[in-house]
């Protein structure tokens, strides 16, 4: 129980965001009641709603879009995201190569997000004041309220289109109440009942707010008419949590999402070379594990092996200060010319070095496999989907830190021959299995049995 009195914090909630006094006053009032929750983004769907988040008629802006002539005989596949599936930032840019890959190989792709964004900003003040009042997540993604009116903008877009079928990437609540007659194939490579308490962000959520996003992630399991997910570890839940339909289910791993795939040519990784060079790419410094990344470089430089650990997409905290520690804190893959920068990092490291503390699948690690990096990174969450033991990569324990993530490492490194070999089964484990092409070619098998 909060010490203070309910003025006290009616003014702390206030100041945190003046524009939004009504959401966080009803956060301070009754934060553990899903009817206040409700009630509140009622009232605030309602102000975007007249604000401007209204059904559309026209096209959202900054999509390419297919031509909706059927007579070329493809499919005509609506791909249902409520943001931009063209913005690379969004979903670390799987939702972009979903859409080349569907493109190419299954038919022809018609985008129908954006939509709902007004209505999002206002469920995101409600997590905000949530999380800052009483440190308690509020998962307005999955709140029934935003899924509904996901599903009246949707519907209103579907209807001015002749499609076949419609493709729900990580669309849980777009799809958990949409009215239409069109086969749904839906993909995630989590499920909510996973996610809970595993990752920070799924962490520490209002009980209500965990029931709700229960019920979307079950109603969009028991909706949809084929399941693909990346992982077993993701496909055993829908099964269990939400007992999905197993002959729907099905497990096809993601690939990687890089433009320009270089030649198995132009891969030199030289085992046994001077200096041994570890790249870490990720944004979360903590889940990531940020902390051991760094104990395994001073480690290898206490043995010997003059080693750099590049960290790429974050910055370590306190401004840490640790010999062969490069930091670059951001690169845009929006961006031609930093996008050419992180494929130069790519190609000019030895090991993809990723200790993280909780990972739905990982699609860095495909980016790595296919410059012939070798994986070393944590047995955990749908990260054996990806990760042959030995063919391209290792996976260490949960409880392993620096040391023994070191020792793994120069082992190989100090065996030319046996890191050599790593690198080239490395690229075929992307060649193979780890690449959009071979994605889009095994759902495009399964499609027919949606129709």
């Amino acid at each position: 129980m909060l010490k203070t009195s309910k003025h006290a914090i009616l003014r702390a909630a206030e100041n945190l965001a003046p524009q939004r006094k009504i959401y966080t006053r009803f956060f301070a009032l009754r934060m553990t009641s899903g009817r206040t929750y409700d009630a509140m983004f009622r009232s605030a769907l309602g102000a975007t709603e007249r604000e401007g988040d209204r059904l559309a008629s026209a096209e959202p802006e900054g999509v390419r879009r297919q031509s909706n002539d059927r007579g070329n005989g493809r499919l005509q596949i609506g791909f249902v995201t409520s943001i931009d599936p063209m913005d690379r930032r969004s979903w670390s840019g799987t939702y972009y190569f979903m859409v080349r890959a569907l493109q190419r190989h299954c038919g022809d792709v018609h985008c129908l997000g954006p939509v709902g964004s007004l209505a999002r900003k206002a469920g995101q003040a409600l997590w905000v004041a949530s999380w800052l009042l009483f440190r308690r997540n509020y998962l307005y993604t999955h709140s029934p309220l935003l899924a509904k009116r996901y599903a009246r903008l949707l519907e209103h877009r579907i209807s001015q289109r002749n499609l076949d079928l419609l493709f729900a990437p990580a669309a849980a609540p777009e799809i958990a109440f949409l009215n239409v007659s069109l086969p749904i194939v839906y993909t995630a490579d989590a499920t909510f009942a996973v996610l809970r308490d595993y990752y920070p962000r799924f962490s520490r959520v209002l009980r209500f707010s965990a029931r709700e996003a229960d019920d979307v992630d079950r109603l969009a399991v028991r909706r949809a008419d084929l399941l693909v997910y990346p992982s077993q570890w993701a496909a055993c839940s829908a099964v269990r949590d939400y007992q999905g339909d197993e002959s729907k289910i099905h497990v096809i791993p993601y690939g990687a999402n890089i433009e320009d795939v270089p030649d198995p040519e132009t891969i030199r990784h030289d085992g046994g070379s001077d200096e041994c060079r570890l790249l870490f790419v990720g944004v979360k410094w903590a889940r990531k594990g940020g902390d051991i990344a760094v104990e395994t470089l001073i480690r290898l430089r206490e043995m010997g092996i003059r080693a750099q650990l590049t960290i790429c997409g974050c910055v370590p905290p306190g401004g840490l200060r640790v010999p062969g520690l490069q930091v670059i804190p951001f690169l845009d893959k929006n961006d031609p010319a930093q996008r050419k920068r992180l494929t130069e990092l790519y190609l000019t490291s030895h090991f993809f070095l990723l200790p993280s503390r909780s990972e739905c699948y990982g699609v860095a690690f495909c980016e790595a496999n296919a410059f012939g990096l070798p994986i070393i990174t944590t047995r955990t969450g749908g990260v054996p989907e990806i990760v042959e033991e030995g063919k391209n990569g290792f996976m260490l324990p949960m409880s392993a830190r620096g040391p023994e993530y070191a020792d793994l490492i120069s082992r190989i490194w100090r065996d030319p021959g046996c890191y050599l070999k790593l690198v080239r089964s490395s690229r075929s484990a992307f060649e193979e299995r780890l690449n959009w092409d071979a994605w889009a070619g095994a759902l495009g098998k399964l499609l027919p049995r949606a129709l």
